[in-house]
């Protein structure tokens, strides 16, 4: 019986300790639901373990091969050029390891359900969505291709739910940021928000979205507004980061390039067509740098077409 691939979890990072814990304790959970698949996860930046500590570990365990999920909501920079670029220096670093790599976890069906769930636990049981408009706020990225993801979750979330619509904000990087957001919502006459994460874990990130949600309603007395909760470690979450696992074991990916700066022209972003790849520097990394400039072989934002 052939051995399946292990499954190594990549995130982001992030500077708040019970948000970088999440992530963790996210990784021993998918370890428990599937006994006997060898389960990693590592960071790009900001957190322990690096990924290169988390791929060793995989290594020591007698992994030869394995499939990386991203832990992300959409395909931004982390995703399509930092993660595959350090996929391939580890492959450098430990010879006759091999790896698939699969896709983002956003915009999905189980994922929106989770933020109706997190909708209804804002309001109040009493009022009706259909006067409810929900702001939803993701991280923000200078790469359009992710920001517009945002927007597609946004759609998908109002479609069918009944509620009074669904604006889009972001909390970093990208306009409308959270206070402009709400000022569109209040200009189209809304007088019940509910702010919306669209992040996976707790962190810095998501506390400033509540916070300058907070202030924006203390300055609008005539809007009443709520802060809902992240998407957290649901079961929706682990199936899917399995679901995405098998995906890539499969080689069935099914990755969208229509709108991808690294393969098309988009104005404003032509420098970055077929720019290669760098692997993110982590401090926590142990340095055994094998190339000098670190660059994957091409754009590390393979699809498997």
């Amino acid at each position: 019986m052939t051995t399946p691939p292990a499954l190594l979890i990549a995130g982001h990072g992030t500077r708040d300790d019970a948000g970088a814990e999440a992530f963790r304790a996210f990784v021993r959970e998918l370890g428990r639901r599937r006994p006997g698949l060898p389960v990693a996860g590592g960071f790009i930046e900001l957190s322990p373990p690096p990924l290169g500590e988390a791929v060793a570990e995989l290594v020591e365990r007698g992994v030869r091969r394995f499939a990386a999920v991203p832990l992300m909501l959409v395909s931004a920079g982390h995703a399509k050029g930092d993660i595959p670029a350090a996929l391939a220096r580890e492959k450098e670093r430990h010879p006759g390891v091999s790896y698939t790599y699969g896709r983002p976890l956003g915009p999905h069906p189980a994922l929106l359900r989770v933020l109706e769930r997190r909708f209804a636990e804002a309001v109040d049981p009493s009022w009706d969505p259909a006067e409810v408009t929900v702001l939803l706020v993701g991280r923000g990225s200078t790469d359009p291709d992710a920001n517009a993801e945002v927007f597609k979750a946004a759609r998908l979330l109002w479609e069918g739910r009944g509620y009074a619509g669904v604006e889009t904000a972001f909390v970093s990087l990208a306009q409308p940021d959270v206070p402009g957001g709400l000022d569109r919502c209040a200009r189209l006459g809304a007088r019940r928000i509910v702010v919306l994460p669209y992040f996976l874990f707790t962190g810095i990130l998501p506390d400033r979205v509540r916070t300058q949600a907070q202030e924006w309603a203390a300055a609008h007395p005539d809007a009443e507004v709520r802060s809902a909760d992240v998407i957290g470690p649901e079961p929706e979450l682990l199936d899917l980061v399995l679901e995405r696992y098998e995906e890539a074991v499969k080689g069935d990916l099914r990755m969208n390039c229509d709108s991808c700066v690294y393969r098309i022209a988009l104005p404003g972003f032509e420098d970055k067509v077929g720019l290669p790849q760098q692997p993110h520097f982590h401090p926590d990394d142990d340095g055994h740098h094998h190339h000098g400039d670190g660059h994957a072989h091409s754009h590390g934002h393979s699809h498997a077409h």
